[in-house]
């Protein structure tokens, strides 16, 4: 079954939003020109609010040749964007760090990609001791 998501664009010069042909992520454009100097952090204005369908909220990450291209990696790995962030001024943003070298990102140049997953369920935390074998400890599988 298919969901809404209500956009609203910084301007009417923002590309308009479209899900790919092939693959399940919607891929997301600066909204302005960088320049990001080496070493340096900057929030990236992706040019869209949006109210996300209930019980969903959408995680953001840098498209495949996001490094390859422009040298930056998103500050936070991930971003987790919950449905009750839709607010007029709720502009979704990437958080960048340029890396090797200054970087030029030019405006509608695609950036990151999102995609809407299900919320956690409800859950309840209980106290107990672990019963189940060891997997042997932190960092331990694939190593044999």
């Amino acid at each position: 079954m298919s969901k809404t998501i209500i956009v609203q664009y910084l301007d009417d010069t923002i590309e308009r939003l479209q899900k790919i042909e092939k693959g399940d992520w919607i891929d997301l454009r600066a909204a302005y020109d960088y320049v990001i100097p080496k070493g340096e952090f900057q929030l990236i204005h992706l040019g869209v609010a949006m109210k996300l369908p209930e019980g969903y909220e959408g995680h953001l990450v840098p498209r495949s040749s996001t490094y390859k291209k422009y040298g930056i990696i998103q500050a936070n790995h991930q971003g987790v964007v919950d449905n009750s962030y839709c607010g007029p001024n709720d502009w979704w943003y990437f958080p960048a760090i340029a890396l090797n070298q200054d970087v030029h990102i030019k405006k509608g140049e695609r950036i990151c990609q999102f995609r809407i997953m299900e919320k956690q369920p409800e859950i309840e935390f209980i106290e107990g001791q672990m019963q189940d074998d060891d997997r042997g400890g932190f960092g331990s599988t694939g190593t044999k």
